[in-house]
């Protein structure tokens, strides 16, 4: 995605069916000057709306709503607002939740026990590009992961790249790492994906991490 320019602060829609849930999180979010919650929403479906009115760079999403849940609103949002992140936060390690989060999308997974440091350091990495998911989450997720099969092997230069997303390096991170341009990196992304049949960075990750390319140790996971 296409970080925010110095300076200006991560705009985040807040989509849960808890008012409360919301209110708490406006306030915690707003201590932190480079955050703006710029709306919220109570279901998937008044998410998509206030998402195409608002065009913010970071979504915190509940999974569990009525109306459209949050898996179903993630997959839908990545369709239509590709530059726009989602980070789902739920009160629940659900396995099918945690996996049909990130298949639909989800640069993170958190739980709503997170303090607001933890929350608000995932929403300025995902403004950056960068995976961040509750450990345990990551644990689950590696376990179950299911890749589709390798259509070409990946050349020295894309391994590094695999293995610095999965240490959570955004691409400028990657890209300062390796001496090279932002979009030469991006470049080596988009075939990475291709070749591993994958659709996101976060899925990226976790090949490198279910197949040792890369470690679960020290990764900002």
């Amino acid at each position: 995605m296409t970080m925010p320019p110095a300076g200006i602060p991560v705009r985040v829609l807040l989509v849960d069916d808890h008012a409360v849930v919301r209110q708490g999180l406006r306030l915690f979010l707003g201590l932190d000057p480079r955050i703006e919650v710029v709306g919220e929403a109570a279901n998937g479906e008044e998410a998509l709306a206030e998402a195409d009115a608002l065009l913010p760079d970071v979504i915190v999403m509940d999974l569990m709503m009525p109306v459209m849940d949050g898996i179903t609103a993630t997959r839908a949002l990545r369709k239509r607002l590709p530059e726009t992140e989602i980070i789902a936060l739920t009160s629940t390690l659900e396995e099918h939740k945690v996996n049909g989060a990130i298949e639909a999308g989800a640069i993170s997974y958190m739980l709503k026990d997170a303090s607001s440091d933890t929350l608000a350091d995932a929403i300025h990495a995902a403004a950056r590009g960068e995976v961040r998911l509750h450990p345990e989450a990551a644990k689950r997720l590696v376990r179950d992961f299911r890749g589709g099969e390798m259509r070409e092997t990946l050349t020295p230069k894309e391994t590094i790249v695999l293995q610095l997303i999965a240490h959570g390096h955004s691409n400028r991170d990657i890209a300062a790492d390796q001496g090279v341009s932002e979009a030469t990196v991006k470049t080596h992304v988009s075939r990475l994906l291709g070749k591993l049949g994958l659709d996101s960075r976060t899925q990226a990750a976790l090949y490198a991490l279910k197949y040792g390319i890369a470690s679960l140790d020290g990764v900002e996971l």
